[in-house]
């Protein structure tokens, strides 16, 4: 099975790991366009409790624009997803390959889908090695 994504651990509380989150995907042209705390939704829907989970959809508008122009259809793979996970006294941050996600049906065969892939893995890969690094 194929990696899905990039995961590293933050040594620090889970609000302040998301702030942390946020953050660094500002740093690379990622707003936070969504957010859905699992855990809220669980209990609210459900009656059950659950670790602290949210997942960040980071959008990148120019690349976001380059993807739904080329490919309108891609728009179902978007936004970014960057979970932020409850783990003991710290965070588990699990963020999504680009060009995984870019490759489902036949996407990757488009050039302006593959250069975006690219750029997008770079960008949310610099944001992996800044959160590595905090």
């Amino acid at each position: 099975m194929a990696d899905i994504g990039i995961t590293v651990t933050l040594d620090r509380p889970f609000d302040e790991a998301v702030d942390t989150v946020v953050a660094a995907l500002a740093r690379e042209g990622f707003g936070v366009i969504s957010r859905i705390d699992l855990d809220k939704a669980f209990a609210e829907k459900l009656g059950e409790a659950f670790r602290r989970y949210t997942i960040l959809g980071a959008c990148n508008p120019r690349l976001a624009r380059t993807a739904v122009t080329a490919r309108p259809e891609v728009g179902l793979l978007l936004p970014c997803n960057v979970v932020v996970e409850e783990q003991g006294a710290g965070a588990l941050v699990r963020i999504v390959d680009a060009g995984q996600m870019m490759a489902m049906g036949d996407l990757a065969t488009t050039p302006e889908i593959a250069e975006l892939a690219r750029d997008a893995g770079a960008k949310l890969g610099r944001v992996a090695d800044a959160l590595g690094a905090a």
